[in-house]
């Protein structure tokens, strides 16, 4: 018990009324029949991804737009994303407690559980994108630990395990059955599993050597970073949704400070994709062929919309004055949606350049354009997924947003009243 705040509670009568004020808010929030609505919504858009997935699945994956040289399209592009919005909550979340700094108020277990539900999306991407989903037991008997992949199954499991616990462990901890050195080790190991599972991710691409737009050194931390970003200001615009919801109570401060960190990651971010044009670009080479598809190919609708949309994040995060909540939110948003535009670039742009040589048959069923030669087929932007593709994504979206509506509803991710 703390001396101090129990004395001033003394003395201020009006501290009670205060917090059974917030009390009411908090459970009236957990009532509202917004979340229910929210639930429902979730739950029919999940049947229905399901419906499509069914379809995929009798049909098979070429009524998606994915062919040979485009073996990985929108499926494979959102797990990147939801891989980095994942980490980059689990991070902010773990951070303060594993260096033993002050927090973010009474965001953490807010911030886990997103963490959760985004991973969970992540996994399901995997899984809709495999032809043959009901082989996944393949993978383990006939598994390849010298492949990138296999690391990334492993991590990422063993990533949803962990954050599954330390949000218990948080959750056991307000409740005085878990010891504070015990919490700390726990999020001293989810801070390096959320960097890990970044970096084995980005090590799929990076150590693929037959794709120009991949193969380099500074992709595991520039996803890292991408991921602080994502990550960041996912925590942020649900933080200030919740509390003008009512369901936490969080001082502005709190959220300032999150704002700044925001502002930083992104900098850092956009220094870090600087440096891997220059170093593509300036020797003129094959780098050279990168830097015009993104800067004004085909691609340079997402390079220009991330470039202004994370610049104009960064002046409204470190911009005192423009620290208005509603604004913070648009900064945040634009911020989500220039790391997913990172991700089409990073996956399209990485099949765009053809590194065939050779010539060899074309048709609908090896390429989305085969009107003409090889050339001709990477002319312009050869993927663009179907509906059907659409559709699944959205059913796997869903679900992530079903189980944060649920975890809201019945499990306790407010702070523990002091």
């Amino acid at each position: 018990m703390q001396g101090g705040a129990l004395a001033n509670d003394d003395l201020d009568f009006s501290a009670p009324r205060e917090r059974d004020r917030a009390s009411e808010r908090s459970s009236a929030a957990v009532k509202s029949p917004a979340l229910n609505v929210a639930i429902g919504v979730s739950a029919v858009a999940v049947l229905v991804g399901l419906a499509l997935w069914f379809m995929q699945l009798s049909g098979g994956m070429v009524q998606t737009a994915m062919r040979n040289l485009d073996s990985w399209g929108l499926y494979i592009t959102g797990f990147m994303f939801f891989v980095g919005l994942s980490a980059g909550g689990l991070i902010i979340s773990s951070v303060p407690k594993a260096l033993g700094i002050r927090g973010f108020g009474g965001i953490s277990k807010v911030a886990v559980f997103s963490s959760i539900a985004c991973t969970v999306v992540a996994i399901g991407l995997v899984v809709v994108d495999m032809g043959q989903p009901f082989r996944v037991w393949e993978l383990f008997v006939y598994s390849n630990l010298g492949s990138p992949l296999m690391w990334d199954i492993i991590v990422l499991g063993t990533y949803l395990i962990l954050s599954c616990v330390y949000l218990w462990a948080q959750i056991q901890a307000e409740r005085g059955k878990v010891s504070a050195v015990a919490l700390r080790i726990v999020s001293v190991i989810a801070l390096v599993t959320a960097v890990l599972v970044h970096s084995v991710t980005a090590w799929i691409f990076g150590l693929q050597q037959g794709h120009e737009m991949w193969h380099t050194a500074l992709l595991a931390p520039w996803f890292v970073s991408s991921a602080l970003v994502c990550g960041t200001a996912l925590v942020v615009a649900i933080v200030i949704g919740l509390r003008r919801a009512g369901y936490l109570e969080l001082e502005q401060d709190n959220v300032v400070r999150l704002a700044k960190l925001l502002g930083a990651f992104v900098l850092v971010d956009l220094y870090f994709f600087g440096c891997d044009l220059l170093t593509e670009g300036f020797p003129g080479g094959a780098g050279a062929e990168v830097v015009a598809l993104l800067t004004q190919g085909p691609l340079a609708p997402y390079f220009w919309f991330e470039i202004i949309g994370c610049a104009v994040c960064a002046v409204i995060c470190l911009t005192p004055a423009l620290r208005r909540n509603g604004l913070l939110v648009a900064a945040s948003l634009l911020a989500i949606a220039g790391i997913f535009c990172k991700r089409v670039q990073l996956l399209v742009g990485g099949f765009q350049i053809a590194n065939l040589d050779l010539p060899f048959a074309m048709n609908s069923m090896s390429i989305t354009y085969a009107d003409g030669t090889l050339a001709d087929a990477y002319a312009n932007l050869v993927y663009w997924p179907t509906p059907l593709e659409f559709g699944v994504t959205l059913g796997v979206v869903a679900l992530g947003f079903l189980i944060f509506f649920l975890g809201l509803k019945f499990l306790p991710l407010r702070p523990a009243e002091k």
